[in-house]
């Protein structure tokens, strides 16, 4: 039996490229690098199109009047987040077929070419349709890097080198956030250009990315062994066909996968539509309380969002290791349960700036910060041939299924009468994802999938 005796073969240290037979190494740490830059520069991304539309929508439209301007922000904002959605889906399934390594290329590549030529952009059609395509190869540089990274740590470290690589679009903020407040004053109206000019930096990384970093040998012998299995159940039965099942049907159409992916793609749905909701009303509400102090309110609401992202930052990098100390089901229900606490917490202590900037941290280690369970979680539920389609779909069609959040926010504000009830209910949400990691399994400790 061959392929058996082959895939024995690669369980073992007769085979020293796999994770369970070396330690962190050369090839775990080039793996860790490149998908935490790509994953930075995702962050630098995002956030430099909230940071500087509406000096882009002044600069572009012939009649910039405040309506105008949020109306060109909200759309570009959205092209954005529609490709994001839409080539996360298809880089994930593409990394599954061609690679992990060639996908990153691709992904950096592309999104780094995008984003220097919306700084190019004459109108505003111009930089919609760009700011789309720049979307189409950001949604796939996370499913790739986490694969990359889940398929060569080791079990022992794995999940802390995730949760780094998560940390990644959180330094990304304050990267956008520390250029676009030197820009902004030095070159005025224009700076906006210059903040996407800057986003081509990524492709520096490319040569390295191309010379340096190994495909996963994970990957490589699953595809050789052409066994498509899912997720490795037991009493599963391996296809050893010469042709291989199109990814995304084969995530479906497993009774366990299916139930997987819809568990999982539940509790992601909650995790970004807390997080696009609340981090919408909290720096509001922080610049409210500056204001009745007599600061600049405005300021202050700035500087929630770094103190929330610092906050997430924090959740991150310590993801990892409160995940491998007390387990992954453990510390999502750990993570929920703060989310649910923390919101209405946050408007019961009493309304001064420090007090609630500090609650502004906590409460971004637990929302923002949650966004850590996915690729600690993610790849372990799923096999190797499939792992990259199933974790990018589920965090993909999470962004596209809940992107209404800060719609939905803004309506809950204005019925309920202010942030604290619109919070508190957005975290409730939290209770759904609770009962619903009840229902997952375990993976810590386990190999991964085959």
């Amino acid at each position: 039996m061959p392929i058996l005796a082959s895939r024995e073969c690669s369980r073992t240290d007769g085979h020293p490229d796999l994770p369970e037979a070396r330690g962190i190494g050369r090839v775990q740490k080039q793996a860790l690098f490149s998908s935490f830059i790509g994953w930075m520069f995702d962050g630098y991304e995002t956030s430099t199109l909230i940071l500087v539309g509406a000096a882009a929508m002044i600069s572009l439209l012939p009649a910039p009047d405040p309506a105008n301007v949020q109306w060109g922000v909200g759309l570009s904002i959205g092209s954005t987040l529609l490709g994001w959605a839409l080539g996360g889906v298809i880089g994930s399934v593409f990394a599954d077929y061609v690679g992990r390594k060639p996908m990153l290329i691709i992904s950096i590549a592309g999104y780094s070419a995008f984003t220097a030529l919306t700084a190019l952009s004459p109108n505003l059609h111009s930089l919609i349709a760009l700011r789309f395509l720049t979307g189409l190869f950001l949604g796939s540089e996370w499913s790739t890097g986490t694969a990359m990274i889940a398929e060569t740590w080791p079990a022992s470290a794995r999940a802390k080198a995730l949760g780094i690589m998560q940390s990644g679009f959180g330094f990304g903020f304050l990267l956008a956030s520390g250029m676009w407040l030197i820009l902004q004053p030095l070159l005025g109206s224009e700076g906006w250009r210059w903040m996407f000019a800057f986003g081509v930096l990524p492709a520096l990384f490319l040569m390295f990315i191309r010379r340096e970093l190994p495909e996963s040998q994970v990957w490589l012998d699953a595809i050789r062994r052409r066994q498509w299995t899912t997720t490795e159940h037991k009493g599963a039965q391996p296809s050893l066909t010469d042709k291989r099942p199109f990814t995304l049907r084969q995530i479906m159409s497993d009774p366990l996968s299916r139930s997987r992916i819809l568990k999982t793609l539940a509790i992601t749905c909650i995790t970004v539509a807390v997080f696009y909701g609340t981090s919408s009303l909290i720096p509001p509400y922080v610049g409210s309380i500056a204001t009745k102090a007599g600061l600049d309110g405005r300021y202050w609401a700035s500087m929630t969002a770094v103190v929330y992202n610092v906050g997430a930052i924090a959740g991150y990098i310590s993801a990892g290791f409160i995940a491998d100390a007390i387990g992954r089901k453990p510390y999502m229900l750990f993570l929920f349960t703060g989310g649910l606490l923390t919101g209405p917490i946050m408007f019961l202590i009493p309304p001064v700036l420090t007090s609630a900037l500090g609650a502004s941290a906590v409460l971004g280690f637990f929302t923002l910060g949650a966004f850590s369970w996915m690729p600690i979680y993610l790849p372990e539920l799923f096999a190797t041939n499939v792992r990259s389609t199933a974790s990018g779909f589920v965090f993909n069609l999470a962004r596209l299924i809940a992107f209404p959040a800060p719609i939905y926010a803004a309506w809950l504000f204005t019925v309920l009468g202010g942030p604290a009830r619109s919070v508190t209910t957005l975290s409730l949400l939290f209770l759904v994802s609770l009962i619903v990691v009840c229902f997952l399994p375990e993976t810590k400790g386990k190999a991964l999938p085959e």
